[in-house]
């Protein structure tokens, strides 16, 4: 089904791709859109760990440098019957986090400074085993081929709109063909990604409790991190707005409403699924106050 959905995502955008080209250049840009929408979906698809990573400047964590959290992502690993993802980390105040990878062997997780100083042991447990839920379900591939490729669509749709002017001869609806190429094609294209996007959140909630065993520390880092992501901002998350459907919780300042045009569900069911969920599974590990030390943290833990 995961191989079914992405080859879905892949085929919608690169009609989509080509819908843009017809739209700017007629027959011939839609040719030209075409070659472009394989070319970016086939290095998206081989360098997708890669091209998540540098966007959000993520530095590799080892064994040496942070040995309780290279200790509780390895643990969680062995519980989802996953080899050991690479870690990475993210320097910034928003707590957040996104795991990537093509495939379980190349997968990897990558947590922000923030999340490390907020969260206690056991919600970071839970943060871990939801991006190790994303990874198990192949989900880091799709989100993150959809990230790339969306930021591409809307690369493309600027393009046009510097440039179509001079292809009116070949554009079927003239201006209003760059216009809507404009307008409309990034929206197509964040439609896609919502899609699936806010569904597999809800996947990767109940796996990621199953894997940890506590629904109730994920639900507990889900209440803390939404309420400072939406006040903390998340620099390289704001410059590539596209892949922000791969974070744990929407990293983009002012978006927090569970409507069509967001990247993720509301947090609140989220937290509400969880609690049903531990109900049915009976009381989880004790909260324990502590939190992860990580080589070169600033700042206390708030």
């Amino acid at each position: 089904m995961n191989y079914f959905r992405t080859m879905l995502l892949l085929a919608a955008m690169t009609a989509l791709f080509m819908g843009v080209g017809w739209l700017i250049g007629g027959t011939g840009g839609m040719l030209i859109a075409l070659l472009f929408a394989v070319g970016t979906n086939a290095f998206a698809f081989w360098n997708s760990d890669r091209l998540a990573l540098s966007m959000h400047h993520a530095e590799p964590v080892t064994r040496a440098s942070a040995p309780d959290l290279h200790a509780m992502v390895s643990e969680l690993a062995a519980n989802a019957g996953l080899p050991m993802p690479k870690i990475y980390l993210v320097r910034s105040d928003q707590p957040n986090a996104f795991a990537t990878g093509r495939n379980p062997a190349n997968g990897a997780v990558a947590v922000t400074t923030g999340i490390l100083q907020l969260l206690d042991r056991d919600e970071l447990r839970g943060v871990i085993a939801h991006e190790l839920a994303h990874i198990r379900n192949r989900d880091t591939l799709t989100m993150t081929v959809a990230a790339t490729v969306a930021g591409a669509i809307s690369m493309l749709a600027q393009f046009g709109f510097f440039f179509g002017h001079s292809n009116n001869d070949r554009n079927p609806l003239g201006p209003i063909g760059v216009l809507l190429a404009v307008l409309f094609a990034p929206l197509a294209a964040m439609l896609i990604q919502m899609t699936i996007s806010r569904t597999r959140e809800y996947s990767a909630d109940r796996l990621g409790a199953e894997i940890s065993g506590d629904p109730l520390g994920l639900a507990g880092a889900l209440r803390k991190i939404s309420s400072y992501a939406g006040r903390l901002e998340l620099p390289s998350a704001e410059r590539n707005p596209a892949s922000a459907s791969m974070f744990i919780v929407n990293p983009l300042t002012g978006a927090r409403m569970d409507n069509l045009f967001s990247t993720h569900p509301n947090v609140e069911n989220r937290i509400r699924a969880l609690e049903a969920m531990a109900g049915g599974m009976g009381p989880g590990p004790a909260l324990r106050e502590s939190s992860i030390p990580v080589t070169g943290r600033r700042g206390a833990r708030r």
